[in-house]
């Protein structure tokens, strides 16, 4: 599969081929040289409002993920986007920054692996 995830504070590796930053916000505390963007999606990230309403907060994860898909089928210029990129890297990771996995990047991965 050429769709993965990682945290973006995780070291930088060249096997985790090109790197797209999937949050609306810029990660705090990280420099743009240490944190090895080839791409930053914002567009794709939760709206500020699910963004909000969620705070990571586990017990909304389904609310979370099925409101996330809902706003993804209106992003389909961003998808075809990722998509596309498959045609010309082995590998693509999904760069997140929530101490938790249950976040919009395991959707969009999840999503993209179905495409």
């Amino acid at each position: 599969m050429p769709f993965q995830i990682k945290r973006v504070y995780e070291p930088y590796s060249k096997s985790d081929g090109f790197r797209v930053l999937v949050n609306r916000l810029w990660p705090r505390g990280i420099s743009k040289k240490k944190a090895h963007i080839n791409l930053w999606l914002k567009d794709i990230a939760p709206s500020d409002s699910l963004r909000k309403w969620y705070e990571h907060d586990e017990k909304k994860w389904k609310v979370f993920r099925r409101k996330y898909l809902l706003e993804l089928k209106q992003k389909k210029t961003q998808i075809k986007m990722l998509v596309d990129l498959k045609k010309k890297h082995k590998t693509i990771t999904l760069l997140y920054s929530s101490k938790s996995q249950l976040n919009n990047a395991t959707v969009l991965c999840n999503l993209l692996k179905k495409i």
